[in-house]
C-alpha cells in the first residue's frame, strides 16, 4: 500500500509531527459547544508514541515525546509528568511488539495501538488518582481513549508514509 517512502530526514518524521500534534491539541481547546457538547479531546502525541516506535526506534522519541507530555500537563493543567509518562510506557509497548507486528496487516496494528492507548490511560489514570487523592471521571477517561484510538487512520498513514524510509530496516 506504501506509495514512495519519505526520506527519513528528521524534521519530516520527528519535528513536522510534534508541531502538528501541538496545533491540533491547541485547535481543539478552543471553547466551541455544538449541541451543549464541547470537542473531543484525544490525546495527539499518541499517534506519535506509537508511530515513532515502529516507524524508527531512537532516543530523540522518547525525549520528545517527553516534551509533548509536558506540554499537555502544562496545557491541561494536570500533574507534571502525567502524559510523559503515559506516552512513554505506549512508547514501549509499541517498542516491544514491533516485531510481532512486522508484516501483518492494519487490523493487527489497530489492536496494538488500542492496547498502547489503554495503556497509556491506565498509567495516567493511576497517576493522576495518586496526585490528586481523587479518582477522575471513568467516562470521561473512556470518551478520551475512544477518541484517541480514533486517530488510528493518523497511525497507519504516518507509518506506510515512513516504514521503508530507514534503509537500515530493509
Amino acid at each position: 500500500m506504501s506509495r514512495t517512502a519519505q526520506s527519513l530526514q528528521l524534521w519530516r518524521w520527528l519535528f513536522v509531527p510534534a508541531l502538528a500534534s501541538i496545533v491540533a491539541t491547541l485547535l481543539l481547546a478552543a471553547p466551541f459547544r455544538l449541541f451543549g457538547l464541547g470537542l473531543p479531546e484525544p490525546v495527539f502525541a499518541m499517534v506519535l508514541a506509537f508511530s515513532w516506535a515502529v516507524i524508527r526506534p531512537s532516543i530523540l522519541g522518547p525525549l520528545t515525546l517527553m516534551v509533548l507530555g509536558l506540554f499537555d500537563d502544562l496545557f491541561w493543567g494536570g500533574p507534571l509528568g502525567l502524559w510523559s509518562l503515559a506516552l512513554i510506557g505506549a512508547y514501549g509497548l509499541a517498542l516491544s511488539g514491533r516485531s510481532l507486528m512486522a508484516g501483518q496487516g492494519g487490523v493487527v496494528m489497530g489492536a496494538w495501538y488500542a492496547a498502547a492507548c489503554c495503556l497509556a490511560s491506565a498509567i495516567a489514570y493511576v497517576f493522576a488518582t495518586l496526585t490528586a487523592h481523587a479518582q477522575p471521571s471513568v467516562m470521561a477517561v473512556i470518551w478520551q481513549v475512544a477518541w484517541t484510538i480514533g486517530l488510528y487512520p493518523v497511525v497507519y498513514w504516518l507509518t506506510d508514509r515512513f516504514e521503508d524510509a530507514d534503509i537500515r530496516f530493509r
